[in-house]
């Protein structure tokens, strides 16, 4: 169960929404992450408080209970429920469009199919993700693809492995990768201005390296991801 709170946003999966924010930067609300699947239940942040209160109060009633009854918690959390409209401007009104351009194998393919679409309708939206797509690390982009289709086919554990060995390969610059590193510098200092991505294009960013980058680091002065086996804890029907 994920409760969204009105003055959060969320940034980087339905579809193929998870293609479009991981490779543009998105930003989605509330009733955007409840369109797209990535929240179940809208609350206001002015009710999270009143609605702690009675979760508090249905677990003080249940004394005799380790945990308040799934009915009860659910019965509460749905008296703050609310459910907002997608607004006109919302990309995921675009969702045809979205799922079109970024179904396309590649990243090449996906920034082509999208710069088709500008050129038959003036849309905000569309021209906003090809500046955010042209202006990131090309090499950025081919991992984060990669990492995103992954993650279909696999569990979380496997999930939380890959993003670890990517971001440790990152950090620790494997495979002469300096983008990271390039970035903070062009945005802290520089201004925004003089990315210098290494590649620099697309198709200069070789897919071998990009597969190695979710392969276990090997090094004495980085640790393994230790995650805990929680296959003994009960799922929620939330």
């Amino acid at each position: 169960m994920f409760i969204y709170m009105i003055d959060i946003l969320f940034l980087f999966d339905s579809l193929l929404t998870g293609e479009y924010l991981g490779l543009t930067g998105a930003k989605i609300n509330g009733s955007e992450m409840l369109a797209c699947g990535l929240a179940t239940h809208f609350v206001y942040s002015k009710d999270i408080e009143s609605m702690e209160d009675a979760l508090c109060q249905a677990f003080s009633s249940n004394k005799s209970l380790e945990f308040a009854h799934e009915s009860d918690v659910s019965r509460i959390i749905k008296e703050f429920v609310h459910n907002p409209v997608l607004k006109e401007g919302s990309s995921l009104k675009r969702l045809e469009v979205i799922n079109h351009c970024f179904g396309k194998d590649t990243v090449e393919d996906i920034l082509s199919a999208l710069e088709k679409e500008a050129t038959r309708m003036d849309d905000k939206w569309i021209t906003n993700a090809i500046k955010s797509m042209k202006f990131a690390s090309p090499t950025s982009l081919k991992i984060s693809l990669r990492s995103i289709r992954e993650g279909r086919k696999q569990s979380l554990r496997q999930c939380l492995s890959r993003e670890f060995n990517i971001s440790s390969r990152i950090v620790l610059r494997s495979f002469n990768y300096n983008d990271f590193y390039e970035g903070g510098k062009a945005i802290f200092f520089d201004k925004g201005k003089n990315f210098k991505w290494e590649p620099s294009k697309l198709e200069q960013v070789q897919d071998a390296t990009v597969m190695q980058f979710s392969e276990v680091v090997h090094d004495d002065r980085w640790g393994y991801l230790e995650i805990p086996d929680r296959s003994h804890l009960k799922s929620s029907k939330l």
